[in-house]
């Protein structure tokens, strides 16, 4: 898939909004940021469709993946945005980089863990705003943000030091 996608996933109490532009998507924050929630949300919907009272607003399908068979999922879903929860362990696998890069799909993976195994663009490292205290009290808007600044990606630091590996090193 190539492309911008605008995704809405929303109950009657909450609501995410998100922008990808890439193929993989990472999603971060503290504890009870609302980060599980949203892979419940997506779960919900698929479950129980409309009776869930869940809204998924998006120009593709949308959908969670996860659990043991993932490898045996995967190879059959095209084209569509798929959300991974850090729950899942095989994130962090070599099997699951190789799988993803020959995949058609784009990746929104939630998790606090860094994945070296994956070739994700710091522009692509978001973390989760929630306006409003209380969260099971009324309804709640959440935004994400780029964890990174503009000053970063655009190189303008200049820092005293660089510390770098060759290509020999382990």
């Amino acid at each position: 898939m190539k492309g911008k996608y605008h995704i809405v996933i929303q109950n009657n109490k909450l609501r995410y909004e998100l922008d990808i532009r890439r193929n993989i998507t990472i999603i971060r924050g503290d504890s009870a940021t609302g980060k599980t929630k949203l892979i419940q949300l997506l779960e919900q919907a698929a479950a129980l469709g409309e009776s869930s009272g869940v809204d998924v607003f998006c120009e593709r399908p949308c959908r969670t993946l996860g659990g043991k068979d993932w490898n045996l999922v995967l190879p059959n879903i095209h084209g569509q945005i798929l959300f991974l929860d850090e729950e899942n362990r095989f994130v962090k696998s070599q099997e699951f980089a190789a799988a993803v890069k020959g995949s058609d799909n784009y990746f929104v993976i939630v998790t606090r863990e860094n994945l070296p195994n994956l070739p994700y663009s710091v522009e692509e490292i978001y973390g989760i705003h929630a306006s409003g205290r209380y969260h099971d009290l009324k309804r709640t808007y959440n935004e994400l943000y780029h964890i990174y600044s503009p000053e970063v990606l655009s190189g303008k630091v200049e820092p005293e030091v660089v510390v770098v590996e060759d290509s020999n090193a382990g």
